[in-house]
């Protein structure tokens, strides 16, 4: 009995001395994902990479490309879309916009974000593109610019299509991108209701997360019987945002369900800090040849890393700075390394370049300090 209660406290004092993140919930879908977009750090995973259909979730994309389009002036806000008869008569949800009728693209974005309408996409992928099909190759075009490798789409609508294909990796990307470059369109996906025409069916968000969590400001629900349900679901608790895909939820409770499950997981067990500044000085190097003998060292951008909260008190860093640097040197030059290490393991690497331009000495002065570095090499001291 002695022996048993000797070795529990042991095991005790073992598990109390360490901290442990438990596993990512286990959840029944087609595939998932958790990440920190700020540092692209993938929290959790299931089947990411995997070919899923991305339903209504592919209106993503569509909004994208006219808040690109809009960025860059070759579309307004303001431009009003005439109705299509095609545009009006599409099936599945709607914002039921009126044949030969104009509207404007403020009030089709909100119909395709809000709304999910079948009917604003492809209204506005007509305006944009001339045709769907010629929207949809902007959609292509965009979705490889911006590394979505395993992504095709057929439609501006996400209705179904074999072809129709993307992951739930790449749908992360697509939402990553819109929230940094497009904040204001963005903020378009948390709103909670939007009529248009006197019509009250569907005026609501269908992202519950909205109501359910005051964090979530986003992203986009979708469902088709073969797709099953799916939900990008987006929110922001201080200083950290996550980002996750649920795709192939058996109901649209659980795809909610599931979405909150994962953002909880990642907050509570995760967190993101800024360790760098650029234009912060972290290290420095004796410089040859150069009217000045050191030159500072920092980074290109600011650094962020995301960690569990139990490792950033171990969190260690190593710089690595080149020897025998000769002027001249050009601010922006990379001078070495720095890399920030966790039990052992190197958790990110970056460059450390000159925070300043460094001249070098002229003709007489840059031969000796060649010389004396060829006296210091023969004795080992370089």
């Amino acid at each position: 009995m002695k022996n048993l209660l000797l070795f529990t406290l042991l095991v005790s004092n073992i598990i109390l001395g360490q901290s442990f993140v438990p596993n990512a919930p286990e959840l029944n879908l087609k595939g998932y994902i958790l990440i920190d977009p700020t540092t692209n750090t993938i929290i959790a995973e299931s089947n990411s990479d995997g070919f899923i259909e991305p339903a209504s979730m592919t209106k993503v994309m569509t909004a994208y490309v006219i808040a690109d389009q809009i960025e860059n002036d070759l579309i307004s806000i303001n431009d009003e879309v005439l109705i299509s008869e095609k545009a009006w008569k599409m099936g599945g949800s709607k914002m039921f916009i009126e044949v030969d009728k104009r509207v404007s693209i403020l009030d089709l974005l909100k119909g395709i974000i809000i709304q999910s309408g079948n009917d604003a996409a492809v209204a506005i992928a007509e305006y944009v593109g001339g045709t769907e099909d010629g929207f949809v190759d902007l959609m292509n075009a965009y979705a490889a610019s911006l590394g979505m490798n395993n992504t095709l789409f057929m439609n501006s609508t996400g209705l179904p299509n074999e072809n129709h294909l993307t992951t739930a990796e790449d749908l992360a990307i697509l939402t990553s991108n819109f929230i940094t470059k497009f904040p204001e369109i963005y903020s378009l996906f948390k709103e909670k209701e939007f009529e248009y025409g006197g019509i009250s069916s569907n005026k609501l968000n269908r992202n519950k997360l909205l109501w359910r969590d005051k964090t979530s400001d986003g992203v986009k629900t979708g469902y088709t019987s073969s797709a099953g349900y799916c939900l990008i679901g987006s929110a922001k608790r201080g200083n950290m945002r996550l980002i996750t895909v649920v795709a192939g939820s058996d109901s649209a409770n659980n795809s909610f369900s599931d979405t909150q499950r994962l953002l909880e997981y990642g907050f509570r067990f995760y967190a993101t800090e800024k360790y760098f500044d650029v234009g912060k000085e972290y290290a420095s190097a004796k410089v040859w040849g150069g009217k000045n003998d050191t030159i500072s060292l920092g980074v290109e951008n600011d650094i962020s890393v995301t960690l569990p909260r139990t490792k950033f008190k171990d969190l260690k860093v190593n710089y690595v700075v080149k020897n025998n640097v000769q002027a001249p040197i050009n601010k922006g030059d990379k001078i070495g390394t720095l890399e920030l290490i966790s039990d052992n393991n190197t958790v990110l690497i970056s460059d450390l370049i000159a925070l300043e331009d460094i001249e070098a000495k002229g003709f007489f002065g840059r031969l000796w300090s060649r010389f004396v570095l060829w006296i210091m090499s023969l004795f080992g001291l370089t």
